[in-house]
């Protein structure tokens, strides 16, 4: 119940991220359930592979390479799924803050 709730959320706070940030779109609410759940899974099986691979630059920008590959999962995830497009590198990166900062504060709220 409780991966359901965190789904959803990941996928309203999509949607308003998309709608708040020029170059982002999705053509409806299944498009972000479907980007939210790619997002997870790359999340869980792919960046822990990728932060280490790129641990020395990493630790050198002092984890700001991080926000890097957040937008580059972010441009997979457009690129894999119809209904989602990122224009660019740059936006995609204004759009995992935001993302990030919104499902923040919707999981905040709905907590209690």
């Amino acid at each position: 119940m409780v991966l359901l709730l965190k789904w959803l959320i990941m996928a309203i706070s999509i949607l308003a991220s998309a709608y708040l940030i020029p170059g982002v779109t999705v053509s409806g609410f299944f498009a972000a359930l479907w980007v939210a759940l790619f997002l997870g899974i790359v999340n869980v099986l792919v960046k822990p592979v990728l932060i280490l691979i790129t641990l020395p630059i990493n630790i050198v920008t002092l984890g700001l390479f991080t926000f890097a590959i957040n937008a580059l999962l972010i441009l997979l995830a457009s690129s894999a799924i119809k209904g989602f497009q990122v224009t660019g590198f740059w936006v995609a990166m204004l759009f995992s803050i935001v993302l990030s900062a919104i499902n923040y504060l919707l999981g905040f709220l709905l907590r209690g």
